[in-house]
């Protein structure tokens, strides 16, 4: 049996192991030793069951390129690493010596070949191309280890002359990227079709809209407005799954009172930056957490009792916060910026009650404890099942055409915003020509600008590109025909228009045998 490999993570939240007063107790405090050789919190260590790690591998996740990448980057490309690894010890290879046709058959038995079970989709070795290549491009100026997937790249796609490949239209392709991932699977949701998706996998609904028999859902309330959050506030699993309770906004003045979304927690950024939350949101955080029915407060109460938060290591217990400032105030003294708190630190916050310590984190899991953001595309997977279980109950046949993953709501929002900012710029240009048109928009981006800054995209192009591009083909004087009436028939309109070509739309389900109106709110 060969040497399999596996990844650890770095938690500096934790105590370290004690290493006892054997040989090993040289060492001194692990966490600091780890520390001194460039280790922070998530950074991966690649080992083997025997416990062999190889430093050049390791250390590729200390220095730069990675060093300042995000801990989900870190997770994605160790496990891209150990697959990889793994794959070539098969045939008796270590990393040094992988050639472009390692790659290329990797590329295979990753996509397309039967005997492996784990197959994934062409979207996902998307990533696998980008960790390879990002490492073995760091391996060559540091060891100066060939690229292999440089070698792919640079294949000719027809006629077997060296140099990288032309598609179609004469852009330079990449030979490893595979057909299938030229762009990102983005879907969007209608608000009637969230709206079902809501009530039937986290709500206990049927198709009839109707409750079902015998539900129980302890945590509907938390789950329901977690969704309904990221529909409304377009935020990124990651952002609006670290929220603290203190970062929530007190009076909900206005339709779309304003919030701070910390830096730490902002895919890529360095600073932070205020979003909105639909004041229907905000409410039902009000339900979640009424300090008598609310479910979060039982959870906290059931976690007291069990004295939970005290057996915490590393906790931090707040004693107060400044919202001007976005400081908060420790019981051991000093003051520490929420900006600076990533996930995994703001879960170890709490403050001291006439009941015991409680969390500052906004979401908890039914223990208590502060629910970690990656556990939220469990609940959405977890709806998903439930969906597809009541169509076949109803009578349904094949899958379900409802189902939700949590960067839909983000993609979603942004179709909304995309339609109705068209609606708001187009009468602020009346009077200008055609030139001065292209000018203005230009200089000021236009809707894309506007919408990159309610997204948090530092390049409005991410925004176009990614986001909506089927859309970007449509005239505005169209879009402002089909959005002159009420908005919800408007922007349904205009999503219909291209969903007919795209499919990319998803929209609400009859049961089986019925006829459902489509409608909502947009």
């Amino acid at each position: 049996m060969w040497d399999r490999w596996s990844v650890e993570f770095y938690d500096f939240l934790k105590p370290p192991p004690s290493l006892g007063e054997g040989m090993l107790g040289g060492f001194g405090d692990l966490h600091d030793r780890a520390a001194r050789n460039g280790a922070q919190h998530g950074t991966p260590v690649l080992v083997t069951v025997s416990g062999f790690a190889d430093p050049g591998v390791n250390l590729f996740f200390r220095v730069s390129p990675m060093k300042g990448r995000g801990a989900r980057t870190w997770k994605r490309y160790a496990y891209t690493l150990v697959v990889w690894l793994n794959f070539l010890q098969v045939f008796g290879k270590g990393w040094r010596e992988a050639t472009a046709r390692d790659v290329e058959a990797f590329k295979d038995w990753r996509l397309t070949d039967v005997r492996n079970d784990d197959r994934i989709k062409a979207a996902s070795f998307d990533t696998d191309r980008a960790a390879l290549n990002t490492f073995y491009t760091w391996a060559w100026g540091k060891y100066g280890v060939q690229n292999p997937v440089s070698g792919v790249a640079l294949a000719s796609n027809s006629g077997g002359h060296s140099g990288q490949g032309v598609g179609p239209g004469g852009e330079r392709r990449d030979g490893l990227r595979p057909a299938g991932s030229r762009g990102r699977q983005v879907k969007w949701m209608l608000r009637a079709p969230f709206e079902q998706w809501r009530d039937i996998g986290l709500r206990g609904y049927g198709f009839d809209g109707l409750r079902r028999a015998g539900w129980s859902g302890p945590n509907e309330d938390r789950d329901a407005v977690f969704a309904d959050g990221l529909y409304g506030t377009g935020l990124r699993l990651q952002e609006w799954g670290s929220v603290l309770d203190v970062e929530m906004p007190r009076s909900a003045g206005g339709r779309l009172p304003r919030a701070w979304l910390a830096a730490a927690c902002v895919k890529g950024a360095k600073e932070g930056r205020w979003y909105r939350i639909p004041r229907a949101v905000l409410r039902e955080i009000e339900g979640y957490t009424d300090p008598l029915e609310g479910s979060r407060t039982q959870a906290i109460r059931r976690a007291q009792r069990r004295g939970t938060y005290e057996e915490i290591p590393y906790k931090r217990v707040v004693r107060g916060y400044n919202a001007r400032s976005r400081l908060l105030y420790l019981e051991s003294g000093g003051s520490l910026s929420v900006d600076v708190l990533g996930p995994d630190e703001r879960r170890l916050l709490f403050r001291r009650t006439v009941s015991g310590l409680e969390p500052l984190a906004l979401w908890l899991s039914p223990n208590g404890m502060p629910k970690k953001f990656e556990g939220w595309e469990d609940t959405f997977t977890a709806a998903n099942e439930r969906i597809q279980r009541v169509w076949a109950q109803a009578g349904g046949e094949g899958l379900v055409p409802l189902w939700c993953r949590p960067h839909m709501c983000r993609h979603s929002f942004a179709l909304k915003w995309y339609s109705l900012l068209s609606t708001v710029w187009q009468p602020q240009l009346d009077g200008f020509t055609e030139q001065e048109l292209l000018d203005i928009r230009e200089m000021f981006g236009g809707v894309w600008y506007a919408l990159s800054l309610m997204l948090g995209h530092a390049d409005p192009s991410t925004t176009r590109d990614t986001y909506l591009e089927p859309f970007t083909a449509l005239q505005v004087d169209y879009l402002m025909e089909l959005l002159d009436s009420e908005e919800t028939q408007a922007v349904e309109a205009l999503i219909r228009t291209v969903a007919e070509q795209g499919g990319r739309t998803l929209t609400n389900v009859a049961r089986p045998g019925a006829h459902v109106q489509t409608g909502g709110r947009a």
